[in-house]
């Protein structure tokens, strides 16, 4: 690959980390606004829902917004936005004649970012001339993992050296990345995601029934990954007996940590393997984690069953950016912001289903879980009949 192409792949990298920062600093700091600032915690956990919220209406609104802007200066407003979200983080709450109001605000401008990057950072690392799209893709979603890892104990360690009072501080030090990472997109080279005029338009693209395939592929990877990922802390405290601040750290750091290594592996040596069927083989061990989470009677069982389902998630959402890129090609930047839709929707809805099911057997957090093997079942049969067609182009 081209050397100034090298450096446009490893600025989409950082903007990964930078998607990570988005997505993971804020809830650590829940507790810390609800003493300081005296918000209820109902208020708290709407910031989840609005960071979220506002990321699913970026990627249904930036389909056409982008082509007509540009993907340079698109880039470059998202990296604004979320640097612009995490200073203003520091002083928009003591502004409001309500903190919360400030927190909002603050919020949904970095999200705002944060759903800019996830329609572009995938598709500029397609358009880049590289050998193997597929390692590109699955060496990228690593950086998030890595990103959410390296956020959580960084995090961690500053605030016992430097105490919570001093959160602000550390959302100065994290708005660093992607001003940093703003002024490395002034510079790298972006090549065209279609060359001419061979992208499809959005009615060909939603009238593909291939298409439709691929969106309920992501769906169920991102679902797949969250109905775990969210719970993580909650298994983590009742399989290894530890705090719950323990448990915040083991558990998603367990899951990030196998994601990123499944990603990263893949990345390392994808060119060796077929997707199709490391894609079945991880939805197959993706449903037995699944059930050692759920049924076994061991806690601790559980609580491993939650590492091996990061381990078996981490190839599902950029093997199916990848395979979708390869079966539809001049998709275009539509069809990667449809996908990043449908997966976020999946990201709230395996986490929501958890939750309805263990409500529905008195709290039950492992019949939840079970309720949600749905999921990676429904994964691994869509796989099946791309993998059985044997053809690019053909869906059921």
């Amino acid at each position: 690959m081209n050397n100034n192409y090298t450096k446009t792949v490893h600025a989409c990298f950082l903007s990964y980390i930078v998607q990570a920062i988005i997505n993971n600093f804020v809830p650590l700091l829940f507790l810390t606004f609800q003493s300081e600032y005296g918000i209820s915690l109902s208020r708290i956990t709407l910031l989840v829902t609005l960071n979220f919220g506002v990321q699913l209406l970026v990627d249904l609104l930036s389909a056409g917004l982008i082509d007509r802007v540009g993907y340079r200066a698109s880039m470059l407003a998202a990296h604004l936005l979320s640097a612009t979200g995490l200073v203003v983080l520091t002083v928009l709450p003591g502004l409001f004649p309500h903190a919360w109001m400030g927190l909002y605000v603050s919020v949904a401008i970095y999200a705002a970012g944060g759903g800019l990057l996830e329609v572009l950072v995938s598709p500029v690392v397609e358009a880049c001339p590289t050998d193997n799209k597929e390692k590109a893709m699955s060496m990228l979603h690593s950086f998030y993992c890595w990103g959410h890892v390296g956020v959580v104990l960084l995090s961690t360690i500053f605030f016992a050296i430097a105490g919570l009072k001093n959160w602000r501080l550390l959302a100065l030090f994290w708005a660093l990345v992607p001003a940093f990472n703003m002024i490395l997109f002034l510079k790298v080279p972006i090549a065209p995601l279609v060359e001419g005029n061979e992208g499809l338009s959005l009615k060909a693209l939603v009238g593909k029934r291939i298409f439709w395939g691929f969106m309920l592929l992501m769906v169920c990877a991102g679902a797949s990954e969250q109905a775990v990922s969210q719970w993580a802390s909650a298994f983590a405290e009742k399989g290894l007996g530890v705090s719950k601040a323990a448990g915040d750290l083991a558990g998603p750091m367990l899951f990030a940590t196998m994601m990123g290594i499944s990603r990263a592996a893949y990345g390392k040596y994808g060119e060796k393997v077929n997707l199709k069927k490391m894609m079945m083989a991880s939805g197959i061990l993706c449903i037995v984690s699944y059930f050692l989470i759920s049924l076994s009677p061991f806690p601790a069982l559980g609580f491993l069953g939650c590492g091996l389902c990061g381990l078996s998630v981490g190839i599902m959402w950029p093997g199916s950016f990848s395979m979708a890129s390869a079966s539809l090609r001049g998709g275009g930047t539509a069809m990667f912001a449809l996908l990043a839709l449908a997966g976020d929707l999946g990201c709230s809805g395996g986490p929501s289903l958890v939750g309805i099911v263990s409500g529905s057997f008195g709290d039950n957090l492992k019949m939840g879980i079970l309720g949600a093997v749905l999921f990676p079942v429904i994964l691994v049969i869509i796989l099946y009949q791309f993998y059985r067609t044997g053809r690019k182009q053909g869906f059921l």
